[in-house]
């Protein structure tokens, strides 16, 4: 991933909500982990400047990130919930996956976490299975214990 260059991209919209790149990271190694270069988007209403939520995309694959922890995240702010804007946000995403050629997006969340679980069922992702985490990961230690793989076939 040395040769990895960000693109730039306008602001994606649905019309009820916008996404935005807010911040890219460049592929770097932390927490025994060598990551991808990762956009950070900002999602936010339509022509409304302010961040109700966000959404992250890693630009690569590697056994941890398929496995444990997936390539895309999201989080809308609780008072936001309920109208499907993380699933929204994913939708717009992927046309960037699907620009550097990634065809498959995994995303993984805690069992517990049905509304991930909804919003994975809700973008079209299958669910692969739930794994244990190794005692040894750092998620381990935040107290993420188990894992549900989804699977995302972007095109």
């Amino acid at each position: 991933m040395d040769d990895f260059e960000f693109r730039k991209y306008p602001t994606l919209s649905d019309g009820e909500i916008d996404v935005s790149v807010e911040i890219e990271f460049p592929p770097k190694h932390n927490k025994g982990m060598d990551w991808p270069p990762t956009y950070y988007f900002k999602v936010s209403l339509h022509d409304n400047p302010e961040k109700i939520g966000r959404v992250s995309l890693a630009m690569g694959y590697n056994d941890f990130l398929v496995k444990y922890n997936g390539q895309c995240g999201f989080a809308i702010r609780e008072s936001q919930r309920g109208h499907h804007y993380a699933a929204k946000a994913c939708m717009l995403v992927r046309h960037i996956a699907a620009d550097y050629h990634m065809d498959v997006i995994w995303i993984a969340c805690d069992p517990e976490n049905i509304a991930s679980r909804k919003t994975c069922e809700r973008i079209g992702c299958t669910l692969v299975e739930i794994v244990d985490v190794p005692p040894d990961c750092f998620l381990y230690e935040e107290g993420h214990h188990q894992s549900c793989r989804y699977r995302w076939i972007v095109f």
